[in-house]
């Protein structure tokens, strides 16, 4: 089974965390992700390893990480791959670790943006 992990930096602001969780829980509406859970950086709970372990606990093999981040920044090209490098060593019945490309280059994010301009500028 696949457990898949929408993976946030996370912030001391709690709502911002909140906000989130409410994309995984919409995500996961519709049935098709059975195991799915929101994970941080730092700044909110629970982080990496204990989404992680909360898939396994519930059957998952392999585990697909989604990074909800816009950009390869540092994060990414540094602290994540360290972090699913410790997770492969602690999780060695893990079949699978995977990351995903970050949301940048996506073309849903141009209509995205060009929906919020479309917005305010109507308004001015």
């Amino acid at each position: 089974m696949t457990g898949v992990i929408v993976f946030a930096h996370g912030s001391s602001i709690e709502s911002a965390n909140d906000a989130v969780r409410t994309v995984v829980a919409q995500m996961g509406a519709g049935g098709d992700y059975p195991l799915l859970e929101a994970a941080f950086l730092e700044g909110g709970k629970p982080g990496l390893e204990e989404s992680v372990q909360s898939l396994r606990t519930q059957g998952a093999t392999r585990i697909v990480v989604i990074p909800y981040f816009l950009t390869l920044g540092l994060h990414l090209q540094r602290d994540l791959p360290q972090l699913v490098e410790e997770i492969r060593k602690s999780h060695p019945g893990l079949r699978e670790i995977q990351v995903t490309e970050p949301l940048d280059g996506h073309p849903a994010l141009i209509e995205i943006l060009k929906a919020r301009a479309e917005a305010a500028c109507t308004r001015a």
